[in-house]
């Protein structure tokens, strides 16, 4: 099977937020990847949030993937797809990886980065690093030791930390070698949510 593609830039600073308003607001912020998660809307409800965050991220610096919709993510043209382990068992992985389209795939433990790599995704995403109410997950928080070792399985791949990071652990964080920070509500709830974008941002070198 192909490779799929590399990543245009470094992913960096990576929103997670649930509709196509935030992603604008993240794109219009500066954020170097965003990925639109929406869990509550389906049908043509869906491709038009779908159609309207491609949009709103088309002639950016900002590289955006959708979470876990890959046929529309595929039909829209967006940059990226980012699916977790259970989709990975339905996802048409050659059809992607020729259109081009970038992959991003969660992984949880060893087993899932090995599995993940197999299939030689743009980058995957290594969590949850620390407790995070954001989402219900399968595991007990990583923390930063396996981060470590998720970072160097990796090796070339891009690496993505998520789950419960804030500006204030943050730079523990990269500490590990891991390329990307992803935050939901670190933007989502913050006061400013630009400003914390660029607060993020600082923590890499120019």
């Amino acid at each position: 099977m192909l490779p799929f593609p590399p990543i245009a830039r470094p992913l960096k600073f990576y929103a997670v937020v649930p509709d196509a308003n935030w992603v604008a607001r993240m794109v219009a912020a500066g954020a170097d990847t965003v990925q639109l998660r929406s869990k509550t809307l389906s049908g043509e409800a869906l491709r038009q949030e779908v159609r309207r965050a491609v949009a709103a991220a088309r002639g950016s610096n900002s590289q955006l993937f959708i979470n876990d919709h890959w046929r529309l993510a595929l039909e829209e043209g967006a940059y990226g797809v980012h699916l977790g382990q259970e989709d990975m068992d339905s996802a048409d992985f050659p059809s992607l990886a020729a259109a081009g389209i970038r992959l991003g795939l969660s992984t949880h433990d060893e087993a899932e980065m090995a599995r993940a790599l197999a299939v030689r995704p743009s980058y995957v995403a290594c969590g949850a690093v620390f407790a995070t109410a954001t989402k219900a997950m399968p595991t007990e928080p990583q923390g930063l030791e396996k981060l470590r070792r998720y970072v160097q399985l990796a090796g070339s791949t891009p690496t993505v930390a998520i789950g419960g990071i804030t500006l204030e652990n943050a730079p523990a964080v990269l500490a590990t070698g891991v390329s990307s920070l992803a935050v939901v509500s670190a933007v989502t709830q913050a006061p400013d949510p630009a400003a914390a974008v660029r607060a993020f941002q600082k923590l890499w070198p120019e």
